[in-house]
């Protein structure tokens, strides 16, 4: 969890993240026209075991804490760090 934490504050911070966003240039190193660095990949994979956790037998509360949990790690925080359009960035995500 550190380390989502750690990402997370220069995910926010946009001058800090416009650093990340200018290292992360090459296609390669992008989807949907965002970077694709540590903050994203550590996002997606607590993304996917707070889905796998959803899936199990919890509590209607416990879930509902879970869906909160869920929507504080989408891609908006990089959108709203680079001021990036996130619909412009889908239509060019899916032409490259």
């Amino acid at each position: 969890m550190s380390a989502i934490e750690r990402h997370g504050g220069i995910v926010d911070d946009k001058r800090k993240y416009q650093a990340v966003d200018q290292a992360h240039s090459l296609k390669a190193n992008r989807k949907n026209s965002l970077p694709y660095d540590e903050a994203r990949l550590s996002f997606s994979s607590h993304l996917s075991r707070l889905t796998n956790m959803d899936k199990t037998r919890l509590s209607d509360e416990e879930k509902k804490v879970i869906d909160i949990r869920r929507a504080a790690f989408n891609i908006e925080r990089q959108t709203r760090s680079l001021g990036v359009d996130r619909e412009k960035s889908k239509k060019q995500g899916q032409k490259q």
